[in-house]
């Protein structure tokens, strides 16, 4: 199963341990300025997810992983990304990393 993780510079990140494996990543750059990085992830038995806030007291969440949507396929979860951050006609990049 593939979920797609979000971290936000100076915000938070998601932290990649046993049982999630990054596949692909890319910065989402908005009229030029990258404003998050999108991970496409392989779950294989992780029941948690890590996500831990960048400021203090940086705080760590350890998320179900059957909260995230999940996608059969590295094709089904790319599509969906494309979906989730493209806007008709406005600036945005995704790019490959």
């Amino acid at each position: 199963m593939y979920v797609i993780l979000t971290t936000k510079p100076d915000e938070f990140h998601t932290v990649m341990e046993d049982g999630v494996t990054s596949v692909e990543s890319y910065d989402y750059i908005f009229y030029g300025r990258k404003r998050a990085n999108f991970t496409i992830a392989q779950i294989d038995g992780a029941e948690r997810i890590t996500i831990v806030e960048d400021t203090p007291p940086n705080i760590v969440n350890k998320v179900p992983s059957k909260l995230f949507e999940s996608f059969g396929t590295l094709e089904e979860a790319r599509a969906e990304l494309d979906t989730l951050t493209h806007y008709g006609s406005m600036d945005i990049e995704l790019r490959l990393v």
